[in-house]
């Protein structure tokens, strides 16, 4: 039988229209025979309703690790001899941003690119080697404005809100909902027998003999 994904008001990425939106009714679809629900859909205000299949969750990426260091490192220019190319800041060599403990894997950029603005790759690299230590400051203005949001300046707080926005833009990523953070399961079907019941003492014939 069917649960329910998602709960009103969550927000949700629509895959197949490529926006987010929220979740405004769950609606579970019932069938004769079944105590539970068959299927669940989901109105989001889109104009029809969704299937959970079509819909995701925004949550943490478990690589998402601000504690790492990346490095700048340079590297032999193999495509043109340091007498080839006077304009570059470092001639004979070209910037690499390494992300793992043994010196490799990470960022690099072709040689022909490279030598078209070399000035503005240099930068590039500084500013991706910077990254996690300025995810990491981010963060550390995020927890301490959280610690005492009423005593922070407006400006501290609008700060905070920017670096929570651009964090989460990095660290989330899409994914469907696993079976720990499915929401409770739908609701069930009324009881047709009781309904039964209650109608026939709220009819006239039941009032007359209750009166009587």
């Amino acid at each position: 039988m069917a649960r329910a994904q998602f709960q009103k008001g969550q927000k949700v990425w629509v895959e197949c229209v490529g926006a987010w939106a929220q979740i405004e009714k769950v609606q579970p679809v019932w069938a004769k025979g079944f105590e539970e629900p068959v299927r669940v859909t989901y109105d989001v205000g889109l104009g029809r309703e969704f299937l959970g299949h079509e819909l995701l969750l925004p949550v943490e990426d478990s690589a998402a690790d601000v504690g790492q260091n990346w490095r700048l490192m340079r590297a032999r220019n193999k495509w043109q001899n340091a007498e080839d190319c006077p304009h570059h800041p470092f001639p004979g060599t070209y910037p690499v941003v390494v992300t793992d403990k043994a010196d490799w894997g990470g960022w690099r950029v072709p040689g022909a690119e490279y030598d078209r603005d070399p000035d503005q790759i240099e930068f590039q690299a500084r500013l991706i080697a910077a990254a996690p230590k300025l995810m990491d400051l981010a963060a550390r203005l995020l927890s301490s404005v959280d610690e005492a949001p009423d005593d922070a300046p407006p400006e501290m707080r609008a700060l905070a809100r920017e670096a929570r926005t651009i964090l989460k833009s990095v660290t989330d990523v899409l994914a469907a909902p696993t079976l720990d953070s499915a929401a409770t399961p739908a609701p069930q079907a009324p009881d047709r027998s009781r309904i039964a019941e209650c109608d026939s003492r709220d009819s006239p014939r039941s009032r007359t003999l209750i009166q009587g």
